[in-house]
């Protein structure tokens, strides 16, 4: 056996007991709520409780959101979720815009909407930010999160 048959052996013995290992690392999955342990539900429920205490101006925005969360279906939440990783990954101006869509929207019939969208997709940058210039939101209005 030549040294580059050897090391290539080790390097595949390597990758193999790495790929064990990183098996055997891998987490279990977490259990339903009711069987997470009293440490493991106070590390989930710690952060908004913080949060519930430091604003207390934003706890009816909270106590609606949650209100509203549990109403949706496991399809809207699903949907939900993947329009908030959407605007995460978006630049300040693209939420900017999304802020505005968003808020002109909630005014719209489903038809206006399903209109809006289409002509939006259809503008040119120059006719969005004119779109922007007339439907932007008030200075003043609070920031969403």
């Amino acid at each position: 056996m030549n040294i580059r048959s050897t090391t290539r052996l080790l390097a595949l013995g390597w990758l193999l007991a790495s790929g064990h290992a990183l098996a055997q690392a891998a987490p279990a999955p977490l259990p339903e709520w009711d069987k997470l342990t009293p440490q493991q539900r106070e590390a989930l429920i710690a952060p908004l409780r913080d949060r519930w205490n430091r604003e207390p101006e934003e706890r009816g925005r909270m106590m609606e959101r949650a209100q509203r969360w549990q109403a949706m279906t496991p399809e809207q939440r699903a949907q939900a979720r993947h329009g908030m990783k959407r605007f995460e990954g978006m630049n300040p101006e693209q939420r900017r815009q999304a802020r505005a869509l968003y808020d002109r929207m909630k005014e719209l019939t489903p038809e206006q909407r399903t209109q809006l969208r289409e002509q939006w997709k259809k503008m040119t940058p120059e006719q969005r930010d004119a779109w922007m210039r007339e439907h932007a939101p008030r200075r003043g209005a609070p920031p969403r999160s």
